[in-house]
Order: structure tokens, then C-alpha cells, then sequence
């Protein structure tokens, strides 16, 4: 399987060393900027990259070294970015993890973060119901998130149906919500490709092989 770029490696390594009790993963992360990508209401940047820093931090950057705080929020920004182009080029591509004992995509994640960009602003996301061209993919997405969190009322037999085609669904449904909040209803052709990756521990032996831990090597 291909490996994941270095500047991605890079940037999950500096989450996982976030000094907050469960930071997000890159795949999260990814989720979590695609989500405020869509938000029918724009979040100003301080208040979202708050919660990336973790509530515990009281929204100032965990970095010893301002040149570190500078880094990461160009990181940051850069993939935004990324997700912001292929969004308006109508080719979603989530970054997602990879399960490698059993190979199954952990889309669960992704998804979770777009939920946490929509916990940001609940009225307008349920104001968003209203429109006719954002309502059907609202339910999508918000289906999946109940499923991915086992909140909703469906039987193992409807969830595990909706787990299989999870990833072109979730990548289906934001694209539309996109394309409705931009596009006076011209939806582009949807064509998904995610971005997947194996997932490596964070205390597993680096991939590279130099011995060292991932996160003190190639993160």
C-alpha cells in the first residue's frame, strides 16, 4: 500500500503529542475540516482551532516554541485548503485509516470529526434541513454519524448494509451539501476517491525501520 505523504505523517505525529486527554487523529482532523467546509455558518479560525488544541488548553497553542505554534497552523491550513479545492472540484478524497489485521477502512473516524464541526453550530445545521437540496444528504450524513457512534434504532442486518458502502455514502452525502450551499443547485458530478492509509500505533516500531518508535521518528 502506498505510504501515507511525510507531511501527513508529520502532522498526525504533532496531534498525537498534543498535551490534551483523547487528541484527534489525522483522519479526524480531516473529517473535522471538511465538516467546517460545508457548515452553512462560518466558524471564525480561533474558535475551531480550539478544539484541535483541546478544551483542556483553554484555546491557547500547546507549543513551547512559537515557530512550532506557526508550523502547525500552516499544516493545518494547507489541508483545508486541499479539501476546500476538491470540494469545489467535485472529488471528496478523506484521508481514512486502514485496520491492516483485517484491512476493513475505519471511516468511523473521518466521520466523528465531521460531527464535531457540526457540533459547533446545531441551529444552523438543522436550519439546513429546510433547504430541499441539502435535506436528503443532511439525513445521509447524520445517519452515518448515529451508526458510527451505535446510536441509531436500525438491526444489525440494515447497519452492517450501511457500514459496507459507508465511505462512498459519507463522501456522496458532503459533497452535495457542498455543492447545495454553493451552487444554486448546479450539483457537480461526484467522483470519490479516499485517501487511505495503514494505520500504524502510535507506539509501533516506525515503518521506515530505523527501530524507534513511530511517534518519535516519521510522525
Amino acid at each position: 500500500m502506498k505510504r501515507a505523504p511525510s507531511r501527513f505523517r508529520r502532522l498526525d505525529g504533532a496531534l498525537a503529542d498534543l498535551p490534551v486527554e483523547e487528541p484527534m487523529l489525522l483522519t479526524e482532523l480531516d473529517g473535522f475540516l471538511t465538516g467546517l467546509l460545508v457548515c452553512p455558518e462560518a466558524i471564525p479560525s480561533d474558535e475551531w482551532m480550539s478544539v484541535i488544541w483541546g478544551a483542556e488548553t483553554d484555546g491557547v497553542p500547546p507549543f513551547d516554541d512559537p515557530l512550532d505554534v506557526q508550523w502547525f497552523a500552516d499544516a493545518v491550513a494547507a489541508r483545508r485548503h486541499e479539501i476546500a479545492r476538491d470540494l469545489g472540484r467535485g472529488r471528496l478524497r478523506p484521508i481514512l485509516d486502514i485496520d491492516e489485521r483485517s484491512g476493513e477502512v475505519l471511516w468511523a473516524y473521518w466521520i466523528d470529526g465531521v460531527a464535531a464541526a457540526m457540533a459547533l453550530r446545531p441551529d444552523a445545521w438543522q436550519a439546513l434541513a429546510a433547504d430541499g437540496r441539502a435535506a436528503a444528504p443532511l439525513e445521509r450524513l447524520q445517519l452515518l454519524i448515529a451508526v458510527a457512534r451505535e446510536e441509531s434504532d436500525l438491526d444489525s442486518v440494515q447497519i452492517n448494509a450501511i457500514e459496507d458502502a459507508a465511505v462512498e455514502e459519507m463522501t456522496n452525502a458532503v459533497q452535495l451539501l457542498y455543492a447545495a450551499g454553493t451552487r444554486d443547485g448546479d450539483v457537480a458530478k461526484i467522483a470519490p476517491g479516499p485517501v487511505t492509509r495503514a494505520k500504524v500505533g502510535r507506539n509501533d516500531p516506525c515503518p521506515c525501520g530505523s527501530g524507534k518508535k513511530q511517534k518519535h521518528c516519521c510522525s
